[in-house]
């Protein structure tokens, strides 16, 4: 039978709260670089993140194919599980998990015997299955673990999942939340109306994974009037998102910030609406929207390379790097936007981090 999720990782899941995704740190050989994963881990959580997501697709699906994915997950828990121990509050953590069944029953047994709380649920490998396999494989997957549902967008290697889907998905019992990231307005509503259709918006929560639409997706309320209960008010409360795993300080304050205004039920002011314009640009160059996000995995270790939390941007694949013209949009974004930028916050706590 499945674990269930502790309460005090349910609360902040349910209140809201940032999830980084994490990337996969390598040195110049292209070998798992501990050191700079474990800075990233704690620069994640002291900038404070209520959670960290990893084996996902910001830390590269083929940690699978390169046998990293057992070590990298221990790692990242035991990490998780340290800064904790001396002090830090409970920490939620996520494991990506792949594949057809037996894949990914494999996975979820592994990450429930390593102390994650959740798993993310890729669909990617099953991009031909019908709604009813789906569906199975998930109650499979649920039996052992608390699921966050993944829609991930089909440029990355998702697919597309209807309203049909979400609205089924959703009878699944230990379905904790979903990460909507299809980066599609119409595909995102699909999941709200199904999760209000279900009747389960006080046990689901959603997290915005549209890095293209972070701000915009925290600060609108959604109203669903055509469900049988009458009309309802739906919310994302928090993000888990690879753009957060870059200037990550600076997202904390500004998920607070969101959720105070929303709290408020204050008028948004247009300065908000100007910064959801400049960090989804900004989102743009590092991501590499114009390629069709060719460069993302490398724009975001490009970030962290500048930082010092990484020592270069290799990823496993040795053709994946930046497209061309990305370091230099890259540095057209850091100049125009600063206030997205935490540098100042990574350089006074750089040298602990990496100690």
């Amino acid at each position: 039978m499945s674990s269930l999720l502790p309460e005090a990782q349910a609360s902040a899941l349910r209140a809201g709260t940032v999830i980084p995704a994490i990337p996969l740190a390598l040195d110049k050989n292209r070998r798992f670089d501990e050191r700079h994963q474990r800075a990233l881990i704690r620069y994640y959580l002291d900038a404070g993140s209520g959670g960290i997501a990893a084996g996902v697709h910001t830390t590269q699906f083929s940690i699978r194919e390169h046998n990293l994915f057992k070590p990298v997950m221990m790692f990242v828990s035991q990490e998780i599980d340290a800064w904790s121990a001396r002090g830090g509050a409970p920490i939620i953590k996520i494991g990506g998990i792949c594949g057809d069944t037996d894949q990914a029953i494999r996975e979820a047994e592994f990450l429930n015997l390593h102390g994650y709380h959740a798993g993310l649920l890729s669909l990617a490998a099953m991009k031909h299955e019908s709604i009813e396999h789906l569906i199975a494989h998930a109650m499979w997957i649920a039996d052992i673990i608390p699921l966050v549902g993944f829609y991930l967008q089909p440029a990355v290697g998702g697919r597309v999942l209807s309203y049909e889907f979400w609205r089924a998905f959703l009878e699944v019992d230990n379905v904790i939340a979903i990460k909507i990231a299809p980066f599609n307005r119409y595909q995102t509503l699909d999941v709200i109306r199904a999760l209000a259709d279900s009747g389960r918006e006080t046990e689901v929560t959603l997290y915005t994974g549209n890095d293209d639409h972070i701000v915009l997706d925290l600060i609108t309320p959604f109203v669903i009037r055509d469900t049988s209960s009458g009309e309802k008010t739906i919310r994302f409360r928090g993000g888990l998102l690879g753009q957060w795993s870059v200037w990550t300080k600076k997202a904390v304050e500004l998920h607070a910030e969101l959720r105070a205004l929303t709290e408020s039920g204050s008028a948004i002011p247009a300065n908000m609406l100007s910064l959801a314009q400049a960090l989804t640009d900004a989102n743009a160059a590092i991501f590499d929207a114009a390629n069709s996000f060719a460069g993302c995995i490398p724009g975001i270790h490009e970030i962290l390379r500048r930082q010092g939390l990484l020592e270069g941007i290799w990823c496993l694949d040795p053709g994946e790097t930046l497209s061309a013209g990305q370091a230099e949009e890259i540095d057209r974004i850091s100049s125009a936007y600063p206030e997205l930028s935490d540098d100042a916050f990574v350089r006074e706590h750089l040298a602990e981090w990496l100690s």
